[in-house]
C-alpha cells in the first residue's frame, strides 16, 4: 500500500484521513503468469495500481496474429479510458502480478470525498498519456534497431522479464528480426 501512497503523493497532497480512506478502498489482487485481468469484449471499469509484475495489453489483428500494444509495469496506475464500453484488448499477466484494484463505485466515492482528488488523478493520467504517446511515436518513425534501442532505454527493466515474442510484437517486427538485432548490438 505504501507504493500507492508514495505514487499519489508525487501528484498532490493528502492528509492521514484521506490516505486511510484510499487504502480502505483498495482491494489486493494477485494474478499468475499468463492469467487475464480482463478479456476483450468484457467491461473493465476498475482502476488498477501495479504493485509487482508486468501486464501486457494485446489484441488479435484481422489475420489472427497476436499484437502486443503496451506493457504496464510496477508503480503505474491505469484504467479503461472508455468507461462503460467493453474492452477491445486483453490485459494479461506476463509475470506473476500483485495489484491494487478500485471498483468504479469506490473510485467515484474518492472523487466525491477527497478535495483535490480529481486534480491528482488528472495529473496522473496526463503524465501517462504523454508517456504512452512518446513511446508509440518512435515505433512509427524509426527503423527496427532504433526502435529496439529506444525500447531498452524506455523499459530497461522489461527486456529480461518479458518474452522476446512479446517485445517483437510490440516493436512491430518478427522474433527472428529481433534476435538478429540483439545479436548485432552486443
Amino acid at each position: 500500500m505504501k507504493e500507492l501512497i508514495d505514487f499519489l503523493l508525487q501528484f498532490g497532497n493528502l492528509n492521514p484521513q484521506q490516505i486511510e480512506l484510499i487504502t480502505g478502498k483498495a482491494k489486493k489482487l494477485e494474478l499468475r503468469k499468463d492469467d487475464y485481468l480482463v478479456e476483450a469484449g468484457k467491461l473493465f471499469n476498475q482502476v488498477v495500481f501495479m504493485l509487482e509484475g508486468i501486464l501486457r495489453i494485446c489484441y488479435y489483428n484481422n489475420k489472427g496474429e497476436e499484437i502486443t500494444k503496451y506493457f504496464v509495469e510496477e508503480n503505474r496506475l491505469f484504467a479503461n479510458p472508455y468507461k462503460g464500453e467493453p474492452l477491445t484488448e486483453y490485459i494479461q499477466a506476463v509475470t506473476d502480478c500483485k495489484l491494487l484494484v478500485f471498483s468504479e463505485h469506490d473510485w467515484n466515492e474518492l472523487s466525491h470525498t477527497i478535495v483535490g482528488w480529481d486534480s491528482i488523478v488528472n495529473k496522473i493520467f496526463q503524465k501517462g498519456l504523454i508517456e504512452k504517446l512518446d513511446r508509440r511515436s518512435s515505433l512509427v518513425s524509426e527503423n527496427a534497431t532504433t526502435r529496439y534501442l529506444a525500447f531498452l532505454e524506455k523499459f530497461p527493466a522489461l527486456a529480461n522479464r518479458v518474452p522476446l515474442a512479446y517485445i517483437a510484437s510490440y516493436l512491430g517486427i518478427t522474433q527472428q528480426s529481433l534476435s538478429r538485432i540483439r545479436k548485432n548490438i552486443r
